[in-house]
């Protein structure tokens, strides 16, 4: 068991959000008991997986994306009253952290959607370095060795817009999340391919106009690995218990 300031410290040291323009806030976000011993990391924080962690016996929770968000009206009731009633009632702490956990070098989402799916690092780019660029460690002949690469490890047939089949696809760029808006900065990059979790409109067009092909892969999907990846290394690091709540979702 380990103070709560303790934990906190640790991820702040790590994740540095103060570093970020955020769409919520990062860190602390429900208080709860201020000794912890049990985490349980997850995507979001859903009535689900809070209830789902309240019965694997957690007493802190670390997600992706928490229950505050930039345009809300502030009003406490509905959803967001049914998720705050359960965490107060329980005394649960709520860690989110949303772009900084994008972002990590080796514990974010990106970084662990690249070993995950077998690719290289080799930059990054967008304005807090959100979007990765790299390699894949073993040769993707084509679109369709892709696609069945993404299908295979994320556990989802992506949708995709791709101009060439027979390219040879050598040098990718991804980004987890809704990050379809970065796919025009990503092809500056010189990429092959781009994946993210969400499409819009307008990355078809771009996608066969420049023969970059375009891979969503869900928003979910693409965002499991980074929140497990941050509390086994916090409980490895401070001496707690770990376990990862995934509910399952279809974006």
């Amino acid at each position: 068991m380990v103070e709560r300031t303790a934990l906190l410290a640790l991820c702040h040291g790590l994740l540095k959000p103060e570093q970020f323009k955020d769409y919520c806030p990062n860190g602390l976000q429900v208080e709860g008991r201020p000794q912890i011993q049990t985490i349980a990391s997850g995507v979001t924080a859903s009535l689900a997986f809070i209830q789902a962690a309240i019965d694997a016996g957690a007493d802190t929770l670390l997600v992706h994306h928490g229950l505050f968000w930039r345009n809300q009206t502030g009003n406490v009731t509905g959803w967001l009253k049914s998720r705050l009633a359960l965490l107060l009632a329980h005394d649960i702490n709520l860690l989110a952290y949303h772009l900084p956990l994008d972002a990590h070098a080796s514990l974010g989402n990106n970084a662990q959607l690249a070993n995950h799916l077998g690719f290289r690092v080799d930059s990054t780019f967008g304005e807090q370095a959100q979007g990765f660029v790299g390699q894949p460690q073993m040769p993707i002949e084509n679109a369709a060795a892709l696609t069945q690469l993404l299908h295979t490890r994320l556990g989802k047939t992506p949708v995709s817009v791709v101009p060439d089949p027979s390219r040879s696809l050598k040098r990718i760029a991804w980004c987890t999340g809704g990050a379809q808006n970065l796919f025009e900065e990503a092809i500056a990059q010189g990429i092959d391919a781009f994946i993210t979790g969400e499409i819009s409109e307008p990355q078809a067009h771009l996608a066969r106009e420049t023969g970059v092909s375009f891979y969503a892969c869900g928003h979910h999907a693409t965002e499991r690995y980074g929140a497990p990846a941050l509390g086994a290394h916090l409980a490895d690091q401070l001496g707690l218990t770990h376990s990862f709540i995934d509910i399952d979702n279809p974006a």
